[in-house]
């Protein structure tokens, strides 16, 4: 009842509204939520016992100036990430503005001139493509300093190693998998296809670099695609692993040899990992790992309410609420601008951030279509914080993700569904 009072008198919440989620939060409850929590609890065991093993202690929290040599924060927080993606050697710098600053650091890092880069699992991300030199030109692209790239679609939703392996000549030096669902849709790519992906390939090309995309794919599952043979594995802090906490920064986790090219391409040959300040933020990155399982499992559940909602009002969803989930979005299918932009300006005006505000679509650098983005976050720009997306072309797919808490996610939920009341078949579907 006290749940119900502040919902419907301070966010006005129709009842028809509120009981209508409530039904389908029953059935997602009821079905759903007992083997998120058992990767959590897993995962968080996992998280701890990195931080023992490395002991992390207080001091690990202070940090240097100028270059940063000897910067103990920066140096224990690889150390630990590298323990929990069981990788032989990790970067993790708030320096690394984005994920796609993070996987071009780390083609940039490996590939030189002549190479050939293979996505193996469809069109990547819309910045991933600019990075590649495939939409537009921008200065410094991969193409421009003469590496090749070709794509191979996915099969039924699955890498058409097949394919991928006929693909490879002399030339082709790295092989990228995207692990997310990204602006297409189709679900998360899980790390059980990855892995016999990655096997096939290996049986053929044992010694060829593969790259995984990670980003919204960490916690998901009780492994990394570290785990299962990538040798980096490249993702974002103000997604799932910065638990919400972090600042800003990536990471970067793989073979020694790779990290180390890859430390010299974001710094300078010679000096690599050894410099760059950490600026004071690696207690909050560390912070933010800790609390990254649990964060991770509020946000599926809460895609999975968005996932329940909107698939039994007749919308299309990816992924199903019965399909393995690979990443934390939850991606509908509108097929209609008016209720991307509705739908967006809900979940802003859940948010304990910028509330007042209504988002609109711009022309947000990196992509060739203009963006909505609602994200009324404590990080800007955070996508593991509750937050939704959507590029203004058709079939105009709404992009869903985050929710430090399950019950911010809800909050979301339910105003979107009282925006998006306002379209006649809605309302009479819930009985406004």
């Amino acid at each position: 009842m006290l749940t119900e009072n502040i919902l419907c008198k301070r966010f006005k919440i129709s009842k028809p509204v509120f009981e209508y989620v409530t039904k389908v939060e029953k059935s997602i409850k009821e079905n759903y939520f007992e083997k998120i929590e058992e990767i959590r609890e897993y995962n968080q065991y996992k998280v701890i016992s990195a931080m023992q093993e490395n002991k992390l202690d207080y001091t690990n929290f202070y940090w240097n100036t100028g270059y940063g040599y000897d910067d103990p924060g920066r140096e224990k927080t690889e150390k630990i990430f590298a323990s929990v993606f069981h990788t032989e050697d990790a970067l993790v710098r708030p320096s690394i503005a984005s994920g796609t600053h993070a996987l071009y650091l780390t083609l940039s890092g490996i590939l030189t001139s002549g190479d050939e880069v293979i996505s193996i699992s469809g069109k990547p991300y819309d910045t991933m493509l600019t990075v590649l030199g495939q939409k537009g030109n921008e200065p410094c692209n991969l193409k421009e300093t003469g590496i090749t790239y070709k794509e191979i679609p996915l099969y039924n939703n699955d890498i058409d190693w097949e394919s991928a392996v006929k693909a490879v000549t002399m030339k082709t030096k790295l092989l990228m998998i995207q692990r997310s669902t990204g602006y297409s849709f189709r679900p998360a790519l899980t790390l059980g296809k990855i892995k016999h992906s990655i096997e096939k390939i290996r049986e053929i090309y044992p010694n060829i670099c593969i790259m995984v995309d990670n980003c919204y794919g960490e916690f998901i599952e009780e492994i990394e695609p570290s785990d299962i043979g990538a040798d980096v594995t490249v993702g974002s802090l103000i997604k799932n692993p910065g638990g919400g906490i972090a600042l800003s920064g990536g990471y970067i986790a793989g073979r020694r040899v790779i990290i180390d090219r890859i430390a010299n391409r974001l710094t300078a040959p010679g000096v690599g990992r050894e410099i760059g300040l950490t600026y004071g933020t690696s207690r909050n990155t560390l912070q933010g790992l800790f609390f990254a399982p649990h964060v991770v499992s509020e946000a599926l559940k809460g895609a999975l309410l968005f996932g329940g909602i909107f698939s039994s009002l007749g919308f299309e969803i990816t992924p199903t609420l019965d399909e393995d989930r690979s990443d934390i979005i939850q991606a509908i299918k509108f097929n209609n601008m008016d209720m991307v932009v509705k739908i967006c300006e809900a979940i802003q005006s859940a948010s304990p951030v910028d509330a007042h505000v209504s988002p609109i679509p711009w022309n947000m650098p990196g992509y060739s279509d203009q963006v909505i983005m609602a994200s009324g976050a404590f990080v800007s720009g955070s996508s593991v914080e509750l937050s939704a997306d959507a590029p203004m072309r058709l079939p105009y797919i709404a992009y869903i993700q985050g929710g430090l808490f399950y019950d911010h996610a809800k909050l979301g939920a339910m105003l979107s569904l009282e925006k998006l009341s306002e379209f006649e078949g809605i309302k009479k579907k819930i009985k406004v």
